[in-house]
């Protein structure tokens, strides 16, 4: 049993992650490393002068990593179902319960359709400002809920804000993750999941 359950490894589900699982969410990630970034090049991200798209996943990863949520990497979803308390996640490879899902499998919206997530009339994930979907606490992000629009930026925006909203439920009040220079772990720090 994990608290949130990401389906997609890209900008959107990484940033989930990290969210989640730095403010004390168990996460698991599930990626088949089929994301758009490894054609990418990026220089229009914020914060980035120019850095090639495989590169930036790969610190994307480590970061999550770093902050304790796990990736299973290669291990392909091939179901969600709602199991009353939560979701049930099927893969080759087993079941996983999870309390929230997060979608974010670029414009392959068939999990979140076949879960039940109500479409747009443009044929993407109908969510909310927070990413909410129809199903409650089943999130979508990324290019499943935006018609042609494949930015990285974008994307992880969304997925922190499925993440921000997935924490303040959690916490029962309005969340917000900042931190200070005094409270920043460094990597190897053992409070880095803090």
């Amino acid at each position: 049993m994990v608290d949130v359950a990401v389906i997609g490894g890209g900008p959107a589900g990484l940033s989930a992650a990290l969210f989640t699982q730095k403010n004390g969410l168990e996460t698991m990630v599930f990626d088949t490393d089929e994301t758009w970034m490894h054609k990418a090049h990026l220089f229009n991200y914020l914060g980035i002068r120019s850095i090639k798209g495989t590169e930036f996943m790969s610190i994307a990863r480590g970061q999550v990593e770093d902050r304790g949520a796990t990736i299973e990497q290669g291990e392909e979803v091939t179901s969600v179902e709602e199991d009353g308390d939560g979701f049930t996640v099927t893969t080759d490879d087993g079941e996983y319960d999870a309390t929230y899902v997060v979608f974010a499998t670029g414009n392959d919206h068939s999990l979140a359709e076949s879960l039940g997530c109500e479409l747009t009339d443009d044929d993407v994930v109908d969510v909310d400002v927070t990413m909410g979907t129809s199903v409650e606490n089943a999130y979508a992000t990324g290019a499943m809920v935006r018609t042609g629009e494949y930015e990285a930026v974008i994307s992880a925006g969304d997925g922190g804000a499925a993440a921000l909203n997935i924490l303040s439920k959690e916490k029962g009040e309005h969340f917000h993750d900042f931190n200070v220079p005094g409270d920043v772990p460094t990597l190897g720090d053992d409070e880095a999941s803090d």
